[in-house]
């Protein structure tokens, strides 16, 4: 699954890993009932709904699309440990080379197996990689049932005024 990304990045948002939807179209965030769109939208980093297909417009907002592990699967539970930590490895090295002003990781579970904070929670991190903050979201998986799409636009919405500073 190719990234979407560019130097010097607002946000890089780094998904867990691709679904099998992403994988069969190339598009992140592909499964229509994934709620990463929208919230983007809602949230104010896009002036309008963008479909998994426009992904290539984000760089001209600022924005970049990643994955933690690169392996598609049905779902994020069959990943293992280990590749959750190379996945972190390998993610650290790319943010030091793209220097993205956050990298926002969606899902704090994934967050915490990548890079072995089990006491992470949503919001802004102490963790910087090289002078990137780190911010940890809500995973907008459909399958997240303890996040409406507003209450995770609001915390998007953190984010996005914290990078517009």
């Amino acid at each position: 699954m190719p990234d979407v990304v560019a130097d010097g990045l607002r946000v890089l948002f780094c998904g867990i890993n691709p679904g099998l939807m992403t994988a069969a179209t190339g598009h992140h965030f592909a499964r229509p009932g994934n709620r990463f769109w929208p919230v983007l939208h809602l949230s104010g980093f896009t002036p309008r709904l963008l479909k998994p297909s426009e992904q290539g417009e984000l760089p001209s907002y600022g924005l970049g699309i990643t994955n933690v592990v690169a392996r598609a699967t049905a779902r994020a539970d069959e990943l293992t440990a280990e590749e959750y930590v190379e996945g972190g490895r390998l993610l650290t090295a790319k943010v030091e080379r793209l220097r993205p002003r956050w990298l926002a990781v969606v899902g704090v579970t994934a967050y915490r197996a990548a890079f072995g904070d089990r006491r992470a929670v949503v919001g802004p991190q102490e963790r910087t990689i090289g002078t990137s903050r780190v911010w940890v979201l809500p995973n907008p998986s459909g399958l997240n049932a303890h996040w409406t799409a507003a209450t995770m636009a609001e915390e998007f919405a953190r984010l996005r005024v914290a990078a517009e500073d």
